[in-house]
């Protein structure tokens, strides 16, 4: 029991620095018509109006525009994605390497596999020969 009772008395001191910093991230004045919210950490900035006893918040205008218009680079680059993956040739690549590069490939492969079969052939051959120690 008494081990409980620290655990909590010692999860509620470390968990007071980080609640007490989200708190004061935000920062509300009062208007007219509501309040202005600023997020202390980024400069952004809401208008909030009281609504049924809750303070309810929309984003300004120009933040709203930046959202819209990341929301809509985001898409053409999602669409963009997928035509290249279906092999559409307006995505900017074939499916399939041109005969040039299949060759070049083709050509590192025989000299890698060459080199290979001679270090085997050589390792072999000293395997073979009488120790002359």
């Amino acid at each position: 029991m008494r081990h409980l009772v620290v655990a909590a008395v010692l999860g509620g001191m470390f968990a007071a620095p980080a609640f007490a910093q989200e708190t004061e991230r935000y920062r509300l004045e009062r208007t007219d018509t509501g309040f202005v919210r600023m997020d202390t950490a980024t400069g952004r900035m809401s208008v909030c109006e009281e609504q049924s006893g809750q303070l309810v918040c929309r984003t300004s205008t120009d933040e709203r525009v930046a959202y819209e218009e990341r929301i809509d680079d985001l898409e053409r680059r999602v669409e963009a994605l997928e035509r290249q993956a279906a092999g559409d040739a307006t995505g900017g690549t074939d499916a399939f390497p041109s005969e040039q590069e299949f060759e070049r490939s083709l050509g590192y492969m025989r000299r890698f596999f060459q080199n290979f079969f001679d270090i085997v052939e050589d390792w072999e051959k000293g395997l073979r020969a009488p120790d002359r120690t």
